[in-house]
């Protein structure tokens, strides 16, 4: 893919890069500059800025939108919004999939961890974005794409803590204090993902995964919780 094919994803999101060289760079995966060693880059820098760019944004604009909230539960309304899923969900719909440059060997992972490489991507984005345009342009580009969810999380209280709503409904139902374990964690020190089981008295309910091992646990009591039908 080259350059100038990215121009159907421009028009999509309603933004044109003044340096096109940035957009390629935001969906170049590491493992497509391993299998291409012209190349030098890939988007990993763009996505520790993005990261960045996108807390303050989300930030910003929940502590407008709802003054009488708390920061307890702002936190947790921002954490729900620019989690794993909610971003790699927004990436699917604006087709970054289509546009991803992998190597051969990612391209044929299509389950969790695709996952994680359309999040990373969307805030590789993000950064690209900020740097091509500055702040305000990477702003906008959020709104426009995750800020309308937010009134779903809030009414849906879908921003509560799977933990303590697990933790709560386990001691009440089967007087069970859930604990977590460590079950793997793959990738380099900048990118891990984590992988964690939630127990009960020693018995693995679910499984979760995460960022980091806060967002793992909080994944596995959201499926256990499903699996429970609690």
């Amino acid at each position: 893919m080259n350059i100038r094919e990215f121009k159907s994803f421009e028009d999509k999101i309603g933004f044109s890069f003044r340096d096109k060289s940035l957009l390629q760079l935001a969906f170049t995966h590491r493992s497509f500059v391993n299998e291409h060693r012209e190349l030098k880059e890939h988007n990993e820098r763009l996505e520790f800025l993005g990261d960045a760019v996108l807390e303050l944004a989300v930030t910003e604009y929940l502590f407008e939108r709802y003054p009488d909230k708390a920061e307890g539960e702002l936190t947790a309304v921002r954490a729900a919004l620019v989690n794993t899923q909610s971003i790699s969900a927004t990436a699917q719909e604006l087709g970054m999939n289509d546009y991803l440059l992998l190597s051969k060997g990612e391209e044929k992972d299509t389950g969790r961890a695709r996952q994680y490489i359309l999040a990373n991507t969307f805030e590789a984005l993000i950064g690209a974005i900020h740097l091509d345009s500055g702040y305000g342009a990477s702003q906008k580009f959020i709104a426009d794409n995750l800020f309308d969810k937010t009134d779903k999380i809030v009414e849906g209280r879908l921003w509560q803590d799977a933990k303590s709503k697990l933790q709560e409904l386990a001691q009440d139902r089967v007087s069970i204090t859930p604990s977590y374990t460590l079950i793997k964690e793959m990738g380099p020190d900048h990118n891990k993902v984590f992988t964690v089981g939630v127990m009960f008295d020693g018995v693995e309910i679910a499984r979760g995964d995460g960022k980091s091992k806060q967002e793992a646990e909080q994944a596995a009591a959201k499926t256990a919780l499903e699996l429970k039908q609690w």
